[in-house]
């Protein structure tokens, strides 16, 4: 009920106040902020172009492909791809088709508004056609974390009394939401989808998020991969023969960043995609989104934190922490104290210097960028430019990241809110993963599993190639046939697991450098 209201207040807020043009955009602010970002028309087509030359092929439909709307001089692409020149980089712009197919919603309607489109997909109802099994995994430390399995209605009165089968070769796709433990309809839809296209769907929630118990005091920090590490473990334990894909949501990206960076080529993810990521993650908490969604989102947390006041009080002042009335101050205190009685704790967060010098401390070991260059595997992130959350694309998007490494690519949008990415009505998108698509399915959801396929094709047509050289190389050596024999001997007795790390990901070294 609670929910409810906020949403109405911030709605009747929005209608009153805030002016029509903020969010009722022209035809034209697309292109002021393309120009801000230094992509305008012609330097988009020039990348592009530049982004189809491989040393190896040049497809002769890339840039067309990429830019089929660019009619007139000043007409600007509803979205585009940025990234450093690479054969895959070349792969995805000639097969994934959604990554030219985004017709943004204009005019007088709630869907051209970034504002109302972040609204509408947090807080509004959905009836999803999915039901959830969970599994609570005890951690190291005797913490809890839920694994919530997706399965269709129709099965789940099956998949209640047996378990998914450890030899099943279904991808898994593991879904992080936001850091606050909402599960909103981007999450619930993107479960659908998955499962429509033969994924196995399964949404990590934290200590404490979603119902899961708190079993410690301790709650997992912002870019602490620890957790998920275990329960990637644990996926990988029970589903062992299949490949493993991983999606964010919102904040939650900062999560998927870090263990990305810290466990490298060890994370037996084979590609991962970001929806709506923030970045920058220590200015966004200083700095926070515009008001009215900074006030739910501090709201919203206190809510979820107020069911473990009591067993929080052990460890934390609860008075400081639910008369905090922002982002940054609520992970002060919950992170950034230090040990002690609560009167002593209560004078650390008074303290300006001490209370600093934890939070830069804090964020060096959460900021989920920390580690970028330690990640091995192909990252999609979706952004649009008029994310309300995320804040002004200038300062919030590292460009230079997705310029300079040749494992992150950035599908960035004129329009789409946060996590919304809606598009004209009437429209529907005909260039799905499958042929025909599928109707109602968000473009952001066609797009990432576009990605995923398109990365997987890639990576086996490297390695049938890979094998097909050896082979070659071989046939001349007089011992060669003998050697071949052992060779295909010996892969006979190993287990067929996709997730050989180093042999899936030579492709990095080879064709992006």
């Amino acid at each position: 009920m609670l929910e409810w209201l906020v949403v109405l207040c911030i709605v009747i807020l929005v209608a009153v106040i805030w002016p029509a043009s903020k969010y009722f955009g022209t035809q034209g602010e697309p292109d002021a902020l393309l120009q801000r970002l230094g992509i305008s028309r012609r330097q988009t087509k020039e990348r592009v172009s530049e982004r189809c030359v491989s040393d190896r092929e040049v497809p002769g439909d890339c840039a067309n492909a990429q830019t089929p709307d660019l009619e007139g001089e000043n007409k600007v692409p509803a979205v585009a791809l940025i990234c450093k020149p690479s054969a895959l980089a070349n792969y995805l712009l000639k097969h994934c088709r959604t990554f030219s197919n985004f017709t943004a919603c204009t005019g007088w309607t709630w869907r051209a508004s970034a504002f109302l489109q972040t609204v509408y997909g947090a807080c509004w109802p959905y009836k999803s056609r999915v039901h959830f099994v969970r599994d609570y995994l005890q951690l190291s430390d005797d913490g809890l974390v839920a694994l919530d399995w997706a399965v269709s209605v129709a099965g789940a009165s099956y998949q209640k009394r047996r378990r998914t089968s450890s030899n099943s070769t279904s991808p898994i796709l593991l879904i992080i939401p936001n850091s606050f433990g909402k599960i909103t309809r981007n999450v619930l839809k993107l479960c659908e989808v998955a499962l429509s296209h033969g994924y196995l769907p399964v949404v990590f929630n934290r200590r404490s998020h979603n119902a899961t118990p708190l079993s410690t005091v301790k709650l997992q920090q912002f870019g602490d991969p620890g957790d998920l590490r275990e329960a990637v473990r644990y996926v990988r334990y029970r589903q062992p023969v299949s490949r493993l894909y991983a999606v964010s949501e919102s904040t939650g990206s900062g999560l998927l960043l870090s263990y990305l960076g810290e466990c490298g080529s060890s994370s037996y993810v084979t590609a991962a995609a970001c929806l709506s990521p923030v970045f920058r993650c220590q200015s966004w908490f200083e700095k926070g989104p515009i008001w009215p969604l900074h006030w739910a989102l501090v709201t919203y947390q206190r809510i979820c934190l107020s069911r473990y006041r009591t067993v929080l009080g052990e460890t934390v002042h609860t008075d400081t922490l639910f008369s905090s009335c922002s982002l940054r101050g609520l992970e002060e205190v919950l992170f950034c104290q230090q040990p002690g009685p609560k009167g002593a704790l209560a004078l650390a967060v008074g303290t300006s210097s001490s209370s600093g010098g934890a939070w830069e401390a804090y964020w060096e070991r959460n900021e989920p960028l920390r580690d970028v260059d330690e990640v091995a595997i192909p990252v999609l992130s979706v952004c649009a430019q008029d994310d309300p959350i995320r804040g002004d694309p200038q300062s919030t998007l590292p460009l230079e990241l997705f310029e300079s490494n040749p494992h992150f690519f950035l599908l960035l949008t004129t329009r789409g809110g946060h996590c919304g990415f809606n598009t004209q009505e009437g429209s529907a998108f005909s260039g799905g993963v499958t042929s025909g698509g599928t109707p109602g399915t968000s473009w952001s959801h066609q797009a990432l599993l576009e990605f995923f396929r398109a990365t997987t094709d890639f990576i086996a047509a490297e390695e049938r190639a890979k094998q097909a050289a050896r082979r070659r190389g071989l046939g001349g050596s007089s011992q060669g046939k003998v050697f071949r024999h052992r060779s295909v001997s010996t892969c006979k007795r190993l287990p067929a697991c996709s997730h050989n790390i180093h042999t899936i990901y030579n492709w990095q070294r080879s064709y992006t450098r």
